[in-house]
């Protein structure tokens, strides 16, 4: 692993799940980490030093606006912002009913507003904050979670459509900070050994799974790369990007990489 020393990290989303594991990578690699979330504990991280939990609702501006404000304070710079934060998942079932696979016209309409709010718009504003900072220090590198369900129906169209609009947000972030040496890209995961995956172990093929510190490798491997403006604008695989690079989970195993036909 190479080292974020001196580095300054935010990752939304990271009460549990992928983005607690990608603060934890992000520390394992030496950076400090923000770490947000609207349940966010620090029991959540074991003491660790390197991660600072900090409790923000993503849906609300002056939230997010007083995290930036206390990392300026405390920090004068941020070098990563990694989105997580995600909606919609909430209350897969409804009244007795699975409501996760149903067409959209049976889908409830909350669940599209979630995603939304919580997910793409969440991204948006955070990372135009980020930008601001980023732009002014000449560097920086913006993550966005994203997923295959942007190129391929996974799940049910609102899923697909957000995912869609998170790698589009991508593209075009990357194309307007190019000239300010900022870096934007998506990541998909593959089988991400959440606490609700290891919930449904025992239905699942878990042979070829992540752990969630897995993606935070992915992400403290592309913020230590200083060719990384190459990759800006592109959708990356972390599997992938372990090849690429030579990482591995924390068991020691290298995850095969998830193609579109795949998934």
């Amino acid at each position: 692993m190479t080292s974020l020393q001196e580095k300054v990290a935010l990752v939304t989303g990271a009460s549990y799940g992928v983005g607690k594991g990608v603060a934890l990578g992000l520390a394992e690699a030496g950076a400090t980490v923000y770490a947000t979330g609207r349940t966010i504990k620090e029991e959540n991280f074991d003491a660790n030093g390197r991660v600072i939990p900090v409790p923000c609702d993503h849906t609300h501006d002056s939230e997010v606006d007083s995290v930036f404000r206390r990392i300026g304070t405390e920090r004068g710079r941020l070098d990563v912002l990694v989105n997580s934060a995600w909606g919609g998942y909430e209350n897969m079932v409804e009244n007795g009913e699975f409501t996760w696979m149903l067409p959209f016209w049976k889908q409830p309409i909350w669940r599209w507003d979630a995603m939304f709010a919580a997910g793409v718009r969440a991204a948006y504003v955070a990372s135009a904050y980020a930008a601001r900072m980023m732009v002014e220090q000449k560097s920086g590198l913006i993550v966005n979670i994203s997923f295959w369900a942007a190129q391929k129906h996974i799940g049910n169209a609102a899923y697909g459509v957000s995912k869609a609009a998170t790698d589009k947000m991508t593209a075009d972030m990357a194309h307007e900070l190019r000239e300010h040496n900022v870096a934007v890209v998506s990541v998909y995961p593959g089988l991400v050994r959440t606490e609700k995956v290891m919930q449904a172990a025992a239905f699942l093929d878990m042979s070829n799974s992540e752990s969630p510190q897995f993606i935070g490798r992915a992400v403290a491997t592309l913020a230590a790369d200083t060719n990384i403006m190459q990759k800006s604008g592109q959708m990356l695989v972390a599997a992938a990007l372990a090849e690429e690079y030579g990482y591995t989970d924390v068991d020691g195993k290298q995850p095969r990489p998830l193609t579109l036909g795949d998934v």
